[in-house]
């Protein structure tokens, strides 16, 4: 069963047309590559398999962290997206922060990212949430372009981080 309808969420590579669906626990070592080669492309130095496990199953379900969703083209996984629960304290509202997308290189431009992001819009909407919400590094200029085909607003935000371990 499908968490909410992807039916505008779909894409077309090559003949198929894209599939988006939540990963479960059988598709989990399907998502296991595309997580690493995710973090390989934000040069991650430790990327732990074990680690990666633990974390993102969280996603798996309709769970109260979020929900973790696969591009499907056929019966190949082409890419991810991860989507948080999240607040925002300005809006008092809730908000679905799409922390990570990714689409495996071969599939980039086919419109596997462009259904994630309309499935992360859709269960954004069914959650009740006001926004969804995303970054990305300044000089992704190639997920930047997909990002400004949507009627988005950029915003003015500054990022920092303190490492506490």
């Amino acid at each position: 069963m499908l968490l909410f309808d992807l039916s505008r969420a779909a894409g077309t590579l090559g003949h198929m047309p894209i599939e988006i669906r939540p990963i479960t626990t059988d598709d989990f070592s399907l998502v296991e590559p595309l997580l690493a080669a995710y973090q390989t492309f934000y040069e991650v130095e430790d990327i732990d398999p074990e680690r990666n496990r633990d974390f993102f199953s969280r996603f798996i379900g309709n769970s109260h962290s979020g929900w973790l969703l696969g591009a499907w083209d056929g019966e190949t996984l082409v890419g991810f997206g991860c989507f948080y629960r999240h607040k925002s304290s300005l809006t008092a509202t809730n908000v679905v922060l799409m922390n990570d997308l990714y689409v495996d290189e071969s599939a980039r431009g086919k419109g596997a990212g462009r259904a994630l992001i309309e499935a992360g819009v859709e269960l954004a909407r069914d959650w009740g949430a006001s926004h969804l919400t995303w970054a990305t590094a300044p000089d992704n200029t190639k997920a930047q372009a997909l990002y400004d085909s949507f009627d988005v607003e950029k915003g003015t935000w500054l990022e920092y981080e303190i490492k506490v371990s």
